[in-house]
């Protein structure tokens, strides 16, 4: 039987969405943004099913936390979704472009 994983979208990856599609929007296109949206949306929910799946961040022994990432996008779009696991809650704390600094625990 497979666990289903809760998904708790921190206030800070809530902002880096909403910041993303508000950049890509101004930049491209609105049409661009929502297609983000909906590929971002969709790789945050693959999470439910195996999220033990995605290797730990550069970071993680930086932020003294297990800190995993999804990556995903192509070409100059890839992202990173970073997150934790705690029993059956995948906590999504940021959403970043993959040309970012790495995360410091501040920015956690």
């Amino acid at each position: 039987m497979t666990v289903a994983f809760v998904i708790n979208l921190r206030p800070k990856a809530f902002s880096d969405l909403r910041k993303n599609v508000a950049w890509l929007a101004t930049h491209f296109s609105t049409a661009k943004a929502t297609r983000w949206q909906q590929q971002a949306n969709s790789s945050i929910r693959s999470l439910e099913t195996d999220p033990n799946r995605c290797a730990l961040a550069e970071e993680a022994a930086d932020v003294g936390v297990d800190l995993r990432e999804l990556i995903f996008g192509r070409g100059r779009h890839v992202f990173r979704v970073l997150f934790t696991i705690d029993g059956e809650t995948v906590s999504v704390h940021r959403v970043r472009h993959a040309a970012q600094d790495r995360l410091t625990d501040a920015e956690l």
